[in-house]
């Protein structure tokens, strides 16, 4: 049917996707690139502004391309993107004033730990740390001439050619200095940390009018009809529309997130509150907790020779009956929610002379199920509700022995989808809603297609309690090993 394809474009961490869909959510057409990082020093993680851009557009152009559909039969766009890494640019020239600050650096660090290490504060002191140390920003900010934006503000900018300074609920709440309670940028953080409000992006519902794609991107104007941030795509792609839905992204970190209804949770575990969206009249909250190293550790493992394909690490792991007491703590980006360890190192222990490629797979994979249990056991505490699954996606969902472990351990079933790509699907599904290519959540729940169903094993969990126990003890130690 002719102008009911969709576009979807997700901006990740490590890569650039784009996907047209039909109405029945099969992929038309898809494109990817990688988004390459900069890191002037240890522990800064910068990205490209302008070569991020570049990749866009390419990835946009390629995934039509792909489809063979004409743009003129593209009802809309939907955007995803990475959380929490920013940029500033000059407002009347639109230039940058430095890469974009992202979500995994930790230049503000010092500043994050005087204010108790709080996971949301940071995006608020890596502005702070830019408005003191960037000459030409102090000097813009100054004279009203900055802006500021998270990815998915900056490329809304550059799509609408300059005309909207925008922002979704989702990608504010995850600064730090909006107020999920109020719905507002707090004013209260703003003046606090000196932060001029007049650099800030208006804060729109997550499906909106959003503009059009300049004409000379794809040769027309397409639409553009949702903003969202990442995990909140992904809750959304995975249909979680009911309060107590929980859903586990296993990607480059782990990403928990329950919808909690209408109202969000303060949180003593370490967890935080998010908007999930705002469409309409609904405003849906979730309650979020991660773990920065998944996909990373499996990578890492491949680079240093361990794995030759991170295909076949499940494998490995399932080759051993154990790990043969071998622990490993996935720490490379220090221990997030319940623990809340930033100087804490990543290592094995319980390393023998009998342990073997196939022990050291099968403790790291075991190390991503068990941090997903943390969170999940922080997330019983504090949101009461009858958990029956949990619906995973990302790249390490895909991971057989990770998956299982995950139902055992957890005592729930795992509910893999066919795609892995739900944040795209998500972006997808809010754009298309509201510009009428579906009508309902329920139209979008029919379309939910599984691959896989991992039923949890009693047996299984009996026989970890031990282990579990252990790798906690053996967690403690590698706390507190570098230097505040």
């Amino acid at each position: 049917m002719e102008g009911k394809y969709v576009a979807a474009l997700d901006i990740g961490t490590t890569t650039v996707r784009c996907h047209v869909l039909d109405q029945s959510t099969a992929i038309n057409g898809s494109a990817s690139q990688v988004i390459e990082h900069i890191y002037p020093q240890i522990g800064q993680d910068e990205i490209e502004p302008e070569e991020l851009w570049t990749k866009v557009i390419s990835v946009l152009q390629d995934a039509i391309r792909a489809a063979g559909v004409s743009p003129r039969h593209i009802a809309c766009i939907g955007i995803s993107a990475q959380r929490s890494s920013f940029v500033t640019w000059h407002k009347e020239t639109g230039k940058p004033f430095h890469n974009f600050i992202t979500w995994k650096d930790v230049r503000a660090d010092s500043l994050v730990r005087q204010w108790n290490d709080s996971v949301t504060m940071k995006v608020t002191l890596r502005l702070v740390w830019a408005l003191q140390n960037v000459k030409t920003l102090i000097d813009a900010a100054a004279n009203h001439e900055a802006m500021f934006g998270t990815v998915d503000t900056w490329i809304l900018y550059k799509l609408t050619g300059g005309r909207l300074h925008v922002t979704d609920v989702s990608n504010a709440s995850a600064t730090g200095f909006f107020d999920p309670f109020t719905m507002k940028w707090a004013n209260w953080a703003l003046r606090l940390f000196q932060i001029p409000s007049d650099m800030l992006p208006e804060v729109w519902d997550t499906a909106a009018d959003f503009g059009c794609l300049t004409p000379d991107i794809i040769g027309h104007a397409i639409p553009i009809r949702s903003l969202v941030a990442d995990q909140a795509a992904s809750l959304f792609g995975s249909c979680c529309f009911e309060e107590g839905d929980v859903k586990v992204t296993l990607g480059t970190g782990t990403f928990l997130n329950v919808n909690t209804g209408c109202k969000p949770f303060a949180s003593v575990e370490g967890l935080y509150p998010q908007v999930g969206w705002r469409f309409g009249k609904e405003i849906v909250y979730v309650m979020e907790g991660a773990s920065h190293d998944t996909g990373s550790l499996i990578n890492w493992a491949q680079q240093i020779g361990l794995v030759s394909d991170p295909c076949e690490s499940s494998d490995m792991a399932i080759s051993v009956q154990d790990s043969n007491g071998l622990y490993f703590i996935p720490a490379f980006s220090g221990i997030q929610a319940p623990i809340n360890n930033f100087q804490a190192a990543a290592g094995f222990i319980g390393i023998k002379p009998t342990t073997s490629r196939q022990h050291m797979m099968r403790a790291i994979l075991e190390s991503i199920a068990f941090r997903v249990v943390q969170l999940f056991h922080s997330l019983q505490k504090e949101v009461k509700s009858h958990y029956t699954s949990i619906r995973v996606d990302g790249g390490v969902s895909r991971n057989d022995f990770v998956t299982q472990t995950l139902a055992d351990l957890t005592g729930l079933k795992v509910e893999r989808p066919t795609s892995s790509e739900m944040s795209v699907l998500g972006a997808a599904f809010l754009a298309g809603l509201h510009a009428g290519v579906w009508l309902s959540k329920d139209e979008l729940k029919a379309l939910r297609q599984l691959d896989r169903v991992f039923e949890p094993r009693p047996h299984v969990c009996d026989a970890y309690s031990g282990t579990m126990m252990l790798w906690s003890q053996a967690l403690e130690r590698f706390l507190d090993w570098y230097e505040s």
